[in-house]
């Protein structure tokens, strides 16, 4: 089994999808070819920024670089998203007044 040190970079075509409104407010990026990312991978859309007004939405097609991590990135990068996880835990809510 050969384990890579090299990062594989490629570019690919993408879909942004990107709303502003008092419902939604995101942006998503779909890949060529439902094309998979995985723990440690980068992904760099090129172009200029988007500005979505308020009360709209928009879809734009762009470039990405698509960068992989090494198997032992992966790997690292699993590890250490379990201890980042507990993060999530220390959470508390304060109940809101009403005057």
């Amino acid at each position: 089994m050969r384990i890579a040190l090299k990062r594989t970079r490629f570019d690919t075509p993408c879909r942004i999808e990107v709303e502003h409104s008092d419902a939604h407010f995101h942006a998503h990026v779909e890949l060529a070819e439902g094309l998979e990312i995985h723990p440690g991978d980068k992904v760099r859309v090129h172009g200029a920024p988007i500005a979505v007004g308020f009360g709209e939405s928009a879809v734009f097609s762009r470039i990405a670089t698509v960068e992989r991590a090494t198997r032992l990135e992966r790997l690292w990068t699993r590890f250490a998203g379990h201890f980042e996880m507990t993060e999530l835990y220390e959470v508390s809510f304060t109940p809101r007044r009403t005057a």
